[in-house]
């Protein structure tokens, strides 16, 4: 008989980022491998999770978890009742904290570690929690599942997390959202961000030091500055937090144009990224690099850096930029003015996306569970 899964949804914040992707890719492809499944989440989630995985008991939490601290508290004594509620054999963690007495085994995923390793790249009291709680992760939980080499590596050496209880999984990606875009489709994002069919550089992201936006601000400004028809910047994203970015704006000249969308929905994505003459997400720390994987999916050419998990993503179907500014700078300046190479990246690019897959990221999480179970029985 297949162990029943409680996934803590409860952590998905209302922007629908990351790691709602994350666990809306997950979640399908578990129940379309025949999981047998329970899903803990905020009130206004219950509906979406009984939709994508149909079958599974979705278990609402109570109204005050859309309030951070309330959750963080019912999740050491509310979630360990959920599971018992539900019979449950493990429990999956999807963001970082675990109850402390949550008599299953645990699995929980740590997207990344940068806050260890580029601790001037986080908000300093948000830094402080995920300190507190990968921490806790990596020495309480059963097993934990890392995105990609990169991390499991760094959980070990920055946290002498034991590699035998570590699982990589990588995330997958959704190629029916994420596919190569019509021209209507284009079109209509260009139209959307004001552009109407003028060139542009896209980045997708949070506005947060690590992502290394004021740099791409700088060495995108110095790369077109010359150009007859330079191509925008389009920073889309759901916000964050980085001094820096309104400085960095501050020196753009006026003949160039940088377009803040705020927020893009999904059905827009295919149609930002594709339209690009270049997606450009060149950050100094990741877990994965989720976006990156997304926009090669959209056949988009992707500049991005050599950071961390990154190179494990893009592989040769990418191109690479030092972070600095001067690095992007030349790194653009190349990639626009050679239209070939930016076709066959785009090309590469798709091709590579196709062997990322929520379901292989799923059979590779099923494994982990598996493990977390025999392993808890073996010391209870």
């Amino acid at each position: 008989m297949a162990p029943r899964i409680l996934v803590d949804a409860t952590a998905v914040p209302a922007d629908r980022g990351a790691l709602c992707r994350y666990i809306d890719g997950l979640l399908a492809a578990l129940h379309a491998q025949g999981a047998d499944l329970a899903v803990a989440c905020q009130r206004a989630d219950e509906e979406r999770y009984g939709l994508i995985a149909p079958g599974a008991r979705i278990v609402a939490g109570p109204a005050a978890l859309s309030h951070r601290a309330s959750r963080l508290a019912w999740e050491q004594t509310g979630l360990p009742y959920v599971a018992q509620q539900v019979g449950a054999d493990v429990i999956h963690l999807p963001a970082y904290i675990l109850p402390m007495r949550a008599g299953l085994p645990t699995v929980v995923t740590i997207h990344d570690v940068t806050v260890f390793g580029e601790a001037e790249g986080h908000d300093p009291i948000r830094s402080t929690y995920i300190k507190s709680a990968t921490r806790t992760a990596a020495r309480r939980a059963t097993r934990l599942i890392a995105p990609s080499r990169a991390t499991r590596d760094e959980l070990v050496s920055l946290l002498d997390a034991d590699p035998t209880h570590i699982d990589v999984a990588y995330h997958g990606v959704d190629h029916k959202i994420f596919h190569r875009p019509s021209e209507v489709e284009v079109k209509k994002v260009s139209d959307r961000l004001g552009l109407h069919g003028r060139p542009y550089i896209a980045y997708l992201g949070a506005l947060e030091p690590r992502k290394n936006v004021p740099n791409l601000i700088r060495g995108w400004a110095r790369a077109v500055s010359d150009h007859p028809d330079p191509p925008a910047l389009v920073l889309a994203g759901s916000g964050g937090w980085d001094d820096e970015v309104d400085a960095a704006l501050a020196t753009v000249p006026l003949q160039l144009k940088v377009v803040r969308p705020g927020y893009l929905p999904w059905s827009a994505l295919p149609g930002f990224f594709g339209g690009a003459r270049v997606v450009a997400l060149p950050s100094r720390g990741e877990g994965f690099g989720l976006p990156v994987l997304e926009a090669m999916s959209c056949g988009a050419p992707v500049l991005t850096t050599r950071r961390g998990p990154l190179p494990e993503v893009g592989g040769d179907a990418v191109a690479y930029t030092e972070p600095d500014a001067w690095g992007i700078c030349r790194a653009l300046s190349s990639l626009l003015s050679d239209d070939a190479r930016r076709q066959d990246l785009a090309e590469a690019a798709y091709a590579r996306s196709q062997q990322f897959s929520w379901e292989a990221s799923a059979q590779a999480h099923l494994e982990s569970f598996e493990r977390a179970i025999t392993q808890y029985a073996a010391s209870h």
